[in-house]
């Protein structure tokens, strides 16, 4: 199985009514918005989707919305994130029924496996599925790291086509390509090592701080794919205080408020979640104002 999933793909943010009911029609506004700006691809319900404040049924809704709204314009991978591999087969079974491009599956969620126990896991999910997947790596939030180890014992499972490296050590893009060629598509997950990232062979960059700013974020992978480093680190170091958001306990709370100061959604997310407040809030605020007030030119000169 292979994809062409590449560019910016956005982990789009769930939009929440003032009563904290699903506000599917903003949700579909954001995403409708971000295809306009350009990005390539969206996952939808990540970690900035806030997968896991929502129930199977809530899931559902929310990636048929998206899938809805996309009409096939970029690719729709949807976040797989459980306690256990059965739950995660239901999630990943329903999402293929509901049109979704690919799943991004994460480790299970509470108890940390090992290295057969994670292979198993994913496994599991690849061989029940006819779906592309992204396995994503995120050891600081998830407390479990997919090793080289890991992703031989899946190498056969033919669905498993990617991995989303969202670990603060940039040497796993050369390692894992030392290891494994082009065996699976490399995706860099962390905002403020992005660039690193892409240089080091990630095909693509799964964004969240792309909610606020997708037009510079995809001007930013279009400069390395170009060639025109000058202007990749013209916009990355622009884009770099906000992009420490994305590794910060708060990211979701802080995205969303990015997102509406730039009147693109909505600061609400869901319990036990709560919106910024007092210092914090000022901060980001101030942040995302600077960087609005100093864009960076996305001319192409030449």
């Amino acid at each position: 199985m292979t994809v062409d999933w590449k560019g910016v793909f956005p982990a789009v943010t769930t939009q929440v009514a003032e009563d904290m009911s699903l506000d599917l029609d903003a949700t579909q506004k954001v995403v409708d918005a971000l295809i306009r700006d350009g990005v390539t691809g969206l996952i939808a319900l990540g970690t900035v989707g806030e997968n896991n404040s929502l129930d199977y049924d809530e899931k559902v809704r929310v990636l048929t919305a998206i899938v809805e709204v996309t009409a096939g314009r970029v690719p729709v991978v949807t976040g797989v994130s459980e306690y256990d591999t059965r739950r995660a087969i239901r999630y990943a079974q329903a999402a293929e029924k509901a049109g979704a491009d690919g799943l991004m599956l994460l480790p299970p969620m509470v108890y940390v496996p090992k290295p057969h126990e994670l292979a198993a896991h994913f496994r599991g999910v690849g061989e029940a599925v006819g779906l592309p997947i992204m396995l994503y790596n995120n050891p600081p939030a998830y407390r479990t790291v997919i090793t080289p180890e890991v992703m031989a014992m899946v190498e056969d499972v033919k669905t498993i086509v990617a991995v989303k490296e969202s670990a603060p050590d940039t040497r796993r893009f050369t390692d894992f390509k030392n290891a494994f060629g082009d065996r699976y598509v490399l995706f860099a997950g962390l905002d403020d090592v992005a660039l690193e990232g892409l240089w080091l062979g990630a095909r693509g960059w799964v964004s969240g701080l792309t909610n606020a700013f997708p037009k510079e974020s995809v001007a930013l992978v279009e400069a390395v794919e170009r060639g025109d480093n000058a202007k990749a680190v013209e916009i990355y170091r622009w884009f770099m205080p906000l992009l420490h958001l994305d590794a910060e306990h708060d990211l979701v709370q802080s995205i969303k408020l990015a997102e509406q100061v730039m009147g693109r959604g909505s600061e609400r997310v869901l319990p036990p979640r709560m919106p910024l407040i007092g210092e914090r809030r000022a901060e980001v605020i101030a942040m995302v104002e600077q960087a609005a007030a100093t864009r960076p030119d996305l001319t192409i000169k030449g």
